[in-house]
């Protein structure tokens, strides 16, 4: 029980993130004249930092375009924070910070 409380936090922390990160605008994309237009007007990519905070977590997570790069989680309970996986949802805790 204890373990699927963080878990429900991160996916619903996913969820309203992924709710914010539809309001957000991209500008619209030009239409290169040729490829070497193309090659020099690469379209940027928007960096969106999410923050979903409640009674319990602090979720940060960092997006580059629409890929998540990066998932903290930060318990109130003074449980350690630890980082969540983008691509395999594995959790990870740094043991000794320097």
């Amino acid at each position: 029980m204890a373990c699927a409380l963080p878990l429900c936090l991160l996916l619903c922390g996913s969820a309203q993130a992924q709710t914010q990160a539809q309001t957000v605008a991209s500008p619209p994309a030009a239409q290169p004249a040729s490829a070497a237009d193309a090659a020099k007007r690469a379209p940027e990519q928007i960096t969106q930092h999410i923050v979903v905070e409640d009674a319990a977590t602090r979720i940060d997570e960092v997006r580059v375009g629409s890929e998540t790069k990066s998932i903290d989680v930060k318990p109130k309970n003074g449980m350690p924070s630890y980082q969540v996986a983008p691509a395999s949802g594995e959790r990870t805790w740094k043991v000794l910070g320097f």
